[in-house]
């Protein structure tokens, strides 16, 4: 293959150079559940596959080796050579090694061609499978058993040397010397299916196609430039490098948090990531709600989570209850109508958000008071927040604020549809959730909204006490406090706000996912209900402080440090809904002209004596 360009400097990808670091940032492809990754010389190949007949825990893909690893390049005589250098874009990584330069890229979202040098050199690598044998071209290897996946490696240069070894049960080294010639190309096909790819395409046609897919994507986001570009067009990176293809229980291409990280469709992701997709593709936008959707429960709940082998609705830890996530449906489903118009959509799914509302009302208020409770902590999306220390079931002010939420979205969309009679149960239904809320949840003298449980405050100072700004129908005097407190730098205004617990709480902890740290939804959401109740100015001060939380670190992650702005340690990498959430808090600041602008500043808000 004569020497290339990786990307034309102007493009997307060059602007995106080296921001796969391929140690916490893979790299991949849209669809597929391969993840390249480097140790300092070699490279591995992970799946984001759970494999729970192997390892029953959720999490256990993250701690099992590679299907691949120390993949290395030799010399002729199997000598390991150095990386000397490797570049990364979107669409290719190059590694330039000293018997010359290797090119890595997607063919597809199974297939990864790698392209070879004219040199006399060699390659090897371990594959924990349990069965492979060699033929003319490469080999073919197996995983046998519960869990079956197949490899093949298949190269057009002659090959001097194609040896394997079994090392354990589950463990097969390969070793291949390549004779000199003219430059080539290797392929590695990763599948569970029954059939291989062994066609070795044209490499160069190969590159130009992956660059074109990758341009493409960019080119049909809405421009931006400017001080968030780099990192915009980043955060779209990975909204299209964390789309998994349709399998089993996944029934729609959809995009999973955090391809190293958090394997699976969650639902109140799914629903901030349409949020993105509805700016480029609104189909892709609407199948994030469709995956959801497609599994909803008879009794109207929708699952907490879907995987390709099923759906996770109940669980027996930390406590023994039903599972699902904040009713944000209705919510985000009207925002997706805002920009597409699309009735059909709304026909579509509106029985859905009826159901599920039903779900909530009818199911979860055990104490008949008419507001609802979560029954376990991770159906709060809020896993460990020291709100649930104590037990469940919680009657949260979130909670609530969401079903508000949901309720005014109904009568929207109902108004639509031109079911009035609907519409006008709807309305009143918001109307008399939120004079509950105020009744029973409101504490004037604290000036916050408390959750409750088995009838008694639970005084822990979260920002999820000031949610029901979001309703914007609340009394003059209730936002004013609420906002005292959001704006209180020794609670929730420090340098990167909004903590998850206010710092003067002695349950905070900065660095421990729900109990201190700043989430981005958590701002989002707080960011609509301050322009919904009437503090545009304080609204655009809070999108600007998180505009530049995430984009002074070089990857979108999970949560980060209230304080200084650093990602935290523990934080998954390359987060999507931190990435979809950031897109649209840029697009809105591109766009914000408010129509009637608050002039309040901090200092002006009334602070109680």
């Amino acid at each position: 293959m004569e020497k290339f360009q990786a990307a034309p400097p102007d493009s997307f990808c060059a602007l995106l150079k080296d921001r796969i670091d391929l140690i916490n940032i893979p790299f991949t492809e849209r669809g597929s559940r391969l993840m390249v990754l480097r140790n300092e010389h070699s490279l591995a190949i992970r799946l984001a596959e759970r494999w729970l007949k192997i390892d029953p825990r959720l999490s256990g893909y993250r701690f099992r080796p590679p299907l691949i690893e120390n993949l290395v390049i030799c010399d002729e005589n199997e000598q390991p050579l150095p990386f000397t250098e490797v570049i990364t874009y979107p669409h290719l990584i190059e590694i330039h090694t000293p018997k010359g330069e290797f090119v890595l890229t997607f063919v597809d979202p199974e297939s990864l061609l790698l392209t070879l040098p004219p040199e006399k050199f060699g390659l090897r690598f371990t594959v924990h499978v349990n069965h492979g044998q060699t033929d003319r071209r490469g080999g073919v290897l197996h995983m046998l058993g519960d869990i079956r996946r197949n490899i093949a490696y298949t190269t057009d240069r002659p090959l001097a040397k194609n040896q394997i070894t079994l090392q354990h049960p589950y463990e097969i080294n390969v070793t291949l010397l390549f004779e000199a010639g003219p430059s080539s190309a290797m392929l590695f096909n990763i599948t569970p299916r029954l059939g291989f790819n062994r066609y070795v395409p044209d490499p160069q046609r190969t590159l130009n196609e992956a660059l074109q897919r990758w341009e493409e994507w960019f080119r049909a986001v809405p421009p931006v430039e400017g001080i968030y570009k780099a990192q915009y067009y980043y955060a779209w990176w990975i909204m299209r490098a964390g789309l998994i293809s349709t399998r089993f229980f996944t029934t729609r291409e959809a995009m999973v948090p955090s391809k190293p990280f958090y394997v699976g469709i969650w639902q109140w992701d799914a629903f901030f990531h349409a949020l993105a997709y509805r700016h480029i593709n609104s189909r892709l936008a609407q199948d994030q709600f469709r995956v959801l959707i497609d599994h909803q429960r008879e009794d109207g709940m929708l699952p907490d989570a879907v995987h390709d082998e099923g759906t996770i609705t109940h669980l027996d830890f930390p406590v023994d209850a039903d599972v699902t996530k904040p009713p944000i449906l209705g919510w985000a489903a009207w925002k997706l109508y805002e920009s597409t118009h699309d009735q059909q959509f709304l026909k579509e799914i509106y029985d859905a958000i009826v159901h599920w509302n039903t779900w909530w009302f009818s199911q979860n208020d055990a104490d008949g008071d008419g507001l609802c409770e979560y029954h376990h902590p991770y159906s709060s999306g809020l896993d460990d927040s020291p709100l649930w220390d104590e037990g469940m079931p919680v009657t949260s002010p979130d909670l609530n604020t969401y079903l508000y939420l949901q309720l005014e979205a109904l009568a929207k969309i109902a108004n639509v549809l031109n079911l009035d009679q609907d519409a006008r149960h709807w309305q009143s239904q918001a109307r008399s959730l939120l004079l509950r809320m105020i009744e029973r949840l409101w504490d004037a003298q604290a000036g916050l909204f408390w959750p409750y449980r088995e009838g008694k405050p639970v005084r822990i100072l979260t920002p999820f006490s000031l949610f029901p700004l979001l309703t914007g129908n609340l009394p003059a005097l209730i936002k004013t406090a609420l906002v005292q407190h959001l704006t209180d730098s020794t609670e929730f205004w420090p340098a990167f706000p909004v903590p998850t617990v206010a710092l003067s709480d002695p349950h905070y902890d900065p660095n421990q996912m729900w109990r201190g740290p700043t989430w981005i939804n958590v701002n989002y959401l707080l960011i609509e209900g301050l322009e919904r109740s009437g503090y545009p100015k304080l609204a655009r001060d809070l999108r600007q402080r998180t505009l530049d939380l995430v984009n002074r670190n070089r990857d979108i992650v999970e949560y980060y440090h209230p304080e200084t702005g650093n990602a935290c340690d523990k934080a998954a990498h390359v987060f999507g809904w931190s990435a979809a959430l950031f897109i649209d808090l840029v697009l809105q600041e591109q766009s914000n002209i408010p129509e009637n602008p608050d002039t309040t500043t901090l200092s002006e808000i009334p602070r109680p004596s």
